[in-house]
C-alpha cells in the first residue's frame, strides 16, 4: 500500500471517529468533574482533565469534529470562487483577465490575517459557538479564493491554446459551453489539488485564532482553542500530554501535504 493510500485511509478513519464522537468520546465535552481538576491520564481520563475538570480526550475528539468538517467547507468554496473566476475571465478575453489577476494580487498583498481577526473581534461576546465557528471558517472560504485562483488562471490560458478548444471554437461553440463542457473538466484535478493544499492552511488559520484568544468560543472545542493551554511553558514539561492536539494536528496537515506529494490524477 503506497503511503498516499496509506494517508487515505487515515484521514477517512479519522473522519469516521470525529462523526461518531458521542460513541467514542469517554465523556461529553463539557462535562466538569470537580473532583478531578487537572488530573493525570489515568483509566477515566486518558489524557487527563482541564482546569475545569473536563476530560481532555473528549475535548479533543470533539472539537477535530468542528474542524475538520468546516476546513473542507472552507476549502471547497475558495476553490470552488477561484475555478469560477478563473473559467470566467479566461473565456470572457484578455481585458477580464487582467481585472482578475489584479484582483488576485491586491488579495494577496492585504494583510487578510488582520482583517480576519477584526472581524472576528467584532462579534459579540454572547454569541452561539457554532455561530462563530461557522463566521470565522465562511470568511476563511471567502478570503481564500486568491491563490488557488492565480493557478486555475494560468491553466486556461493554456487549455485555449490546445487543439481540442481551438475545434470547439472553430465549431461554433459559446462561450458558456467551452467553459463548462471543455474546460472545467480538465481543471477539476488542479481543483482538488488545490484543495487538497487549501484545506490544512484553514485548518492551521483556526490554530492561529485559537492561540490569539478569538478562536471558537468555550464551551465548544476546537483545536485552536485546546492549543491555549500550551501557553504555559513550564506546563508543558509537568504535563506533556497536553501536546495531544498539537501533535494531531501536525499528523492531519501532514496527510493532507502526504496526499498534495503525490499526482492528483492518482486520487
Amino acid at each position: 500500500m503506497t503511503m498516499r493510500r496509506v494517508a487515505i485511509v487515515l484521514l477517512l478513519l479519522l473522519f469516521g471517529v470525529l462523526l461518531a464522537a458521542e460513541h467514542v468520546a469517554p465523556h461529553s465535552y463539557a462535562t466538569q468533574f470537580r473532583d478531578a481538576p487537572n488530573a493525570r491520564p489515568s483509566h477515566s481520563f486518558p489524557l487527563g482533565t482541564d482546569a475545569l475538570g473536563r476530560d481532555r480526550l473528549s475535548r479533543l475528539i470533539y472539537g477535530g469534529r468542528g474542524s475538520m468538517l468546516l476546513a473542507p467547507a472552507a476549502a471547497l468554496l475558495s476553490v470552488g470562487m477561484a475555478l469560477a473566476i478563473s473559467l470566467l475571465a479566461g473565456c470572457l478575453g484578455r481585458w477580464w483577465e487582467r481585472a482578475a489577476m489584479a484582483m488576485a494580487d491586491l488579495s494577496l498583498s492585504m494583510p487578510w490575517l488582520f482583517a480576519l481577526l477584526a472581524v472576528r473581534a467584532m462579534l459579540p461576546l454572547n454569541a452561539p459557538p457554532v455561530a462563530t465557528m461557522l463566521v470565522t471558517f465562511g470568511l476563511l472560504g471567502l478570503l481564500g479564493w486568491a491563490a488557488p485562483s492565480r493557478v486555475m488562471l494560468a491553466s486556461v490560458k493554456r487549455h485555449l491554446q490546445s487543439d481540442f478548444v481551438l475545434l470547439a471554437r472553430a465549431s461554433g461553440c459559446r462561450r458558456s459551453r467551452l467553459a463548462l463542457v471543455h474546460l472545467a473538466p480538465n481543471l477539476l484535478p488542479l481543483a482538488l489539488a488545490q484543495f487538497l493544499v487549501t484545506t490544512p492552511i484553514f485548518l492551521m488559520a483556526e490554530a492561529t485564532l485559537g492561540l490569539l484568544g478569538l478562536g471558537v468560543p468555550e464551551p465548544l472545542p476546537s483545536w485552536g482553542g485546546l492549543l491555549q493551554e500550551l501557553e504555559n511553558l513550564p506546563s508543558i514539561t509537568a504535563s506533556p500530554w497536553i501536546l495531544a492536539p498539537l501533535l494531531v494536528l501536525i499528523a492531519v496537515v501532514s496527510l493532507f501535504h502526504m496526499l498534495v506529494s503525490a499526482d492528483p490524477y492518482s486520487v
